[in-house]
């Protein structure tokens, strides 16, 4: 028996969605839940922003086969059966000695066949396909400790904030989606992933120096204070990849990385931005991060800080694992 199907026309695509009805979020407190097709609407509805945010990047597909009952997928490889106007870029994984064609969203229509094939999350590379060895974004993720709140994440993104306004960098913050706050910096494509990475530490550790009592940027989890905000630098290294700003996270409540402005820090709850509140937002405020590549940073004065704390003995204490 044919699995039923609906036909979603995007631009001048038309994708077939087969099990349109199929749950994807499990329904809270009496509500319905979510369905795939509800996930495809969902995208529809932010098209701007979640294109924005994945244009020409490698980016890794979540898959969640049977909705989030089923098991989870990881998926570098472009799912089979893609319509050849479907984008992909190849890259190459040393550690496999391999190669792997990534999907490579150059309109909505990707997207809306990415989920067809059961994607909830998107999670891009910081770099894009013309220059994948040379980030041109630097990201800032606030991962709170098993002892820390998110009122502790929110202290810890005023001191980034201090940090970037000090050095002349726009920073674009969002909700994780999950419990921490992610910032993104575009920046100058000049460097390898292993120099994005360097700055990004240097960074964390300026952060760290403003707010000891907060933030650790202690590499071995096992070493860190629970208490403490992770300043997370390793998300720069080449092939890590964190969630996009407006894509859903495999979460029951169908929470949404959601873009928010600098004085939403101290009131917005990640838990207030869903599939189902999200799109209302969009619709009234549009792509917070829509003129992200306006504001190109150098960083080079992170490399200097990189300089500094190398000489007084602050050698990155994960270097030898990348």
């Amino acid at each position: 028996m044919a699995s039923p199907f609906t036909e979603i026309e995007v631009d001048d695509r038309v994708v077939k969605v087969t099990n349109p009805d199929r749950v994807y979020f499990p329904g809270q407190n009496g509500s319905r839940g979510a369905t795939k097709l509800d996930v495809v609407e969902y995208y529809l509805a932010v098209g701007p922003g979640i294109v924005n945010a994945l244009w020409e990047r490698p980016c890794m597909l979540h898959r969640f086969p049977k909705g989030l009952a089923g098991d989870k997928v990881h998926q570098k490889r472009l799912p089979a059966g893609a319509p050849d106007w479907v984008e992909t870029v190849q890259l190459f994984f040393p550690r496999w000695s391999r190669t792997a064609d990534e999907l490579c969203v150059t309109e909505l229509g990707a997207v809306i066949w990415a989920v067809q094939m059961s994607t909830v999350e998107f999670h891009p590379w910081n770099s894009r396909r013309g220059q994948t060895e040379q980030p041109d974004e630097w990201r800032i993720d606030l991962d709170p400790g098993p002892g820390s709140t998110y009122d502790d994440v929110r202290k810890v993104a005023h001191v980034a904030k201090e940090v970037l306004d000090e050095l002349g960098a726009v920073g674009f913050p969002k909700t994780s989606g999950s419990k921490g706050l992610h910032v993104y910096v575009r920046i100058r494509p000049d460097g390898d992933h292993k120099v994005v990475r360097r700055g990004a530490l240097a960074f964390a550790r300026e952060v760290e120096r403003r707010a000891p009592d907060l933030v650790t940027t202690t590499w071995w989890k096992k070493d860190r204070d629970p208490a403490h905000v992770f300043v997370d630098y390793n998300q720069n290294a080449r092939d890590h990849t964190i969630a996009a700003a407006y894509s859903l996270r495999g979460l029951p409540d169908a929470r949404v990385s959601t873009p928010i402005r600098w004085d939403e820090i101290d009131d917005a709850d990640p838990r207030d931005f869903t599939i189902t509140t999200v799109p209302r937002r969009f619709a009234e405020i549009g792509d917070l991060h829509a003129d992200i590549d306006d504001h190109v940073f150098d960083i080079a004065p992170l490399l200097a800080w990189a300089d500094r704390d190398e000489a007084e003995g602050g050698a990155d204490p994960g270097e030898d694992d990348h």
